[in-house]
């Protein structure tokens, strides 16, 4: 036991005691023990990979200290916790923060220089892409390396700061060798049971990023618009038809103009052609139930590909691809081939080359030169597709990429889907409906391949024919065994390095895997799935799944996507989906709109218990706001964890002779109250209520603070049968709330803890019921009538320390009952010389009158 300091202070206690649950191992996984009792002994955490890219936020040490206080919960009971973390090194975010910090920007044509030197180091400003300086491939993904190396550190320096009991012994990157084999592994398997394909489809394209984008990455933003009337001609020369467009730079991709079946301003007209303005196209005029007869002119042009519509109109009415966005975003250089006459071919060289902006700009002159743009309505604003991470909206062209399949087209695997969602228990339970939602609303299969540099490969070759040309029917793959491999300087089976590029021979897949596509197999990578099928079976499927609600539609989705192609289960038994934190003004926090706080400087100004005890107060699924100028909830936290220091300290003055038990009716209310506490605070973190855990603990703390020690201090003090039965209670109560509040603020009760006990309170038992047989009314009733002393007296303008000479309680028979048992104390901590117990309406002070005066 650690000797009992003379000041007691908060300060301090993260460096000492973190270094301590290193050395003895406090939060290790014990896995010899686990397999002693099997997996129903062990507790598993599927714990978020943080993005190591940049610095954590607040809403970061919010949801991490949710899951911590589980984790911590679930160990005192017993469980052997598999608790691990992840870094998710690899993708968009980590790529775009290397191309600042370094100045560089990755051009694969580019050789490698093992002397590179990058032009910065540590720039905070964007820096553009015309002023980045090109580097090789292989120069770039070691900058990315590097530089997410040193974030870890970092982040795992603050971790360790917040107190976080992962096992740090248990980790694991998204972009270490073990994770690419994983990773490969499983889309392997996906290939070979014929879940994985490629396919030549329109892809939603981000242009600044160079990559194709999921339905999962995507989000709507309000841009400004305007619709613009144009005339089309009918063929047959009887006039025109108006359509109207926001996007009247697409009109040389246009396929068909269509209408809604029963709209009866176009039924005559279907079945029958138009020519485009400008480019004279001839098109039909084609029906579709998700054409909208109140939008505009109830009638649309169809072009490849404008919106997601344009994709949908364009699949099922079978209509042929004009794309003219290229992936940089300008119109390309050739015009369709359905573009002959002079006048369309002159229109479109005005075109080419010109960024969608600018030829919208453009086209609107020559429409209104030529007379075919009616009208130009006022500008409104409308939502429209981006990546979530990029700057500009998305376009849509045509490109070939790998998909997984995930229910959108599949009824069967879908419904598999939303039948594991109801194995979960959710916590809360609403935030099932948005799985399910997600999930119903699929629209396309999960695509995968992203052609950015720092990633997982995707493990495939391409047979080249004769010509030099893939083969996308030979898709060559490694043999398990051989994984990890990166197709760029691998070779597959049966060729040779000379053969790369040539005809006959073979060529690499360049794109790597989407960052969820490897962060999708977090149970897979930290249960070591088919490396160590010992460990995998004591912790799979795992016990939880912590998480933000906005990633349910990826990271949620997706792993359980890949457990049930994989392992035909949910991978987890309970998903917990923190809320965001946001700030005084409501709005959410985030990068983008530059209001995110930064733990660290929280973290030393205010320490690591009272974070952990703001976090700890809300519930899951519940938002939470923070001002970092005015952080009350942080304030109260610290105001509790220097108490809980203080009142141990107090407690523990009082020895009491060996073999001393609790006698006395306020000592065994006083643990017959906590026995409540106890069950109350059990429950609740068994049903995943960490805050109403908290809000009980807290509360009886207070009340044994400021009523109990009050009351039963003068006893404690003097002595004898009745003076050791307090200190026998306040020891076993002190041991109690230690236990109780250890999961929130892990250094104040493990310092405490170390004054009187041997060994961590995070690896003591978990509170049971004392059963003493007390009665908790006698405590509340005594509490009661201590307020209303205190309150006479204050009334009174006297100190409390101020001596009475008589008193007069009235109250009930029932509670005058429960103060006859708490009197003597009652007398000692009001100075009563005579005390009198009168029956009454309601618990009050009637009378008190004061030595030095009548009151």
């Amino acid at each position: 036991m650690a000797e009992m300091p003379d000041k007691p202070k908060l300060e301090g206690l993260e460096t000492k005691w973190g270094e301590r649950w290193e050395t003895d191992g406090t939060y290790r996984f014990d896995r010899a023990a686990a397999q002693q009792v099997g997996r129903n002994g062990v507790f598993s955490v599927d714990t978020p990979p943080p993005t190591a890219s940049g610095s954590l936020h607040i809403g970061h040490v919010f949801s991490y200290t949710h899951t911590d206080v589980k984790a911590r919960f679930e160990r005192m009971r017993g469980k052997h916790v598999f608790y691990p973390i992840g870094w998710d090194d690899n993708g968009l975010p980590t790529e775009r923060r290397v191309q600042n910090y370094y100045g560089v920007r990755c051009d694969p044509s580019l050789p490698y220089d093992a002397d590179f030197t990058p032009p910065f180091e540590g720039t905070t400003k964007n820096i553009k892409a015309a002023d980045q300086v090109p580097i090789s491939r292989r120069n770039f993904t070691e900058l990315c390396e590097k530089l997410t190396l040193e974030d870890e550190e970092k982040f795992e320096e603050l971790w360790r700061q917040l107190g976080l009991s992962v096992d740090w012994t248990q980790n694991y990157r998204t972009i270490s060798d073990e994770t690419i084999r994983t990773s490969q592994a499983a889309f392997l398997n996906n290939i070979e049971r014929g879940e994985a394909y490629q396919a030549l489809a329109p892809t939603l394209w981000d242009i600044d990023f160079r990559s194709a984008i999921a339905q999962a990455e995507l989000e709507d933003r309000d841009r400004p618009a305007a619709y613009h009337r144009l005339a089309f001609h009918k063929t047959d020369g009887s006039g025109d038809i108006l359509i109207e467009t926001t996007r009247p730079e697409l009109l040389a991709a246009c396929v068909a103009l269509v209408a809604h079946p029963d709209d009866e301003r176009y039924q005559p007209h279907f079945g029958s052609t138009v020519r485009t303005p400008l480019f004279d196209v001839e098109v039909p005029v084609l029906a579709h139930t998700a054409a909208q007869p109140d939008k505009g002119s109830g009638i649309a042009m169809i072009c490849t590909f404008g919106d997601m519509n344009d994709i949908i109109w364009w699949r099922e009415l079978d209509l042929p691809n004009r794309t003219i966005i290229g992936k940089d975003g300008r119109v390309v250089a050739d015009a369709p081939d359905v573009i002959t006459s002079e006048r369309g071919t002159d229109a479109y060289g005005e075109l080419a080359g010109k960024t969608v902006f600018s030829a919208q700009k453009r086209i609107v002159e020559l429409l209104d030169e030529s007379g075919e743009l009616v009208q130009t309505g006022e500008q409104f604003t409308h939502p429209v597709k981006f990546f979530e991470k990029g700057d500009r909206p998305l376009e849509i062209v045509s490109t070939r990429q790998w998909y997984i399949r995930n229910g959108a087209r599949d009824e069967e695997l879908r419904a598999k889907l939303l039948a594991f969602g109801e194995q979960i228990d959710w916590h809360p339970e609403f935030m099932r409906v948005r799985y399910e939602n997600w999930v119903n609303g699929l629209t396309g299969d999960w695509l995968v391949s992203r052609q950015r540099f720092f990633g997982v490969p995707i493990p495939v070759w391409y047979g080249l024919d004769e010509n030099g040309e893939r083969d996308y029917d030979r898709v060559l793959v490694p043999d398990a065994a051989s994984l990890p491999v990166d197709p760029s300087s691998d070779v597959p089976s049966g060729y040779s390095e000379d053969q790369r590029g040539v005809p006959g021979g073979f060529e690499a897949e360049t794109d790597v895997f989407d960052t969820w596509a490897t962060s999708s197999l977090t149970p897979q990578l930290a249960g070591h799935w088919k490396s160590d099928d010992e460990l995998w079976n004591l912790v799979a499927p795992f016990d939880l799944r912590p998480q933000g609600q906005d990633i349910i539609r990826t990271w949620l989705f997706s792993t359980l996507l890949r457990s049930a192609l994989e392992d035909d289960r949910a991978p987890w038994s309970h998903a917990a989906i923190s809320g965001f934190i946001v700030d005084p003004d409501r709005k959410k926090m985030s990068k983008s709109k530059g209001n995110v706080v930064t733990p660290a400087d929280i973290l030393d100004k205010h320490g690591s218990d009272a974070v952990r005890y703001w976090a700890a107060s809300s519930r899951l699924g519940t938002d939470a706001a923070f001002d970092p100028q005015n952080p009350t909830q942080i304030k109260i936290g610290r105001r509790l964890a220097i108490k809980v220091l203080n009142a141990a300290k107090f407690a523990l003055g009082f020895e009491a002779p060996a073999g001393a038990s609790v006698t006395e009716p306020l000592d065994l209310s006083m643990l017959a109250a906590l026995d409540r506490v106890v069950a109350q605070a059990t429950t609740a973190l068994d049903e995943y209520d960490h805050a109403r855990a908290l809000e009980v603990s807290e509360a009886f703390f207070w009340t044994f603070c400021d009523d109990y020690l009050e009351l039963v201090k003068e006893r404690a003090y003097e002595g004898g049968a009745a003076g050791a039965s307090a200190a026998v209670a306040l020891r076993t109560a002190l041991s109690t709330i230690l236990r109780l509040l250890a999961p929130v603020l892990s250094f104040a009760t493990e310092e405490t803890w170390s004054w009187f006990e041997e060994g961590s309170v995070h690896a003591a038992a978990w509170p049971m019921p004392s059963d003493l047989g007390g009665d908790p009314d006698v405590l509340a009733a005594a509490s009661q009538a201590l307020i209303g002393i205190r309150r006479a007296k204050t009334e009174a303008k006297a100190s409390q320390r101020t001596p009475v000479a008589t008193a007069e309680i009235v109250a009930p028979e029932s509670q005058l009952a429960l103060l006859r048992l708490a009197e003597q104390d009652l007398r000692a901590v009001g100075r009563i010389a005579e005390l009198a117990l009168t029956s009454g309406d309601e618990l009050q002070v009637a009378s008190i009158a004061l030595e030095e005066q009548e009151a």
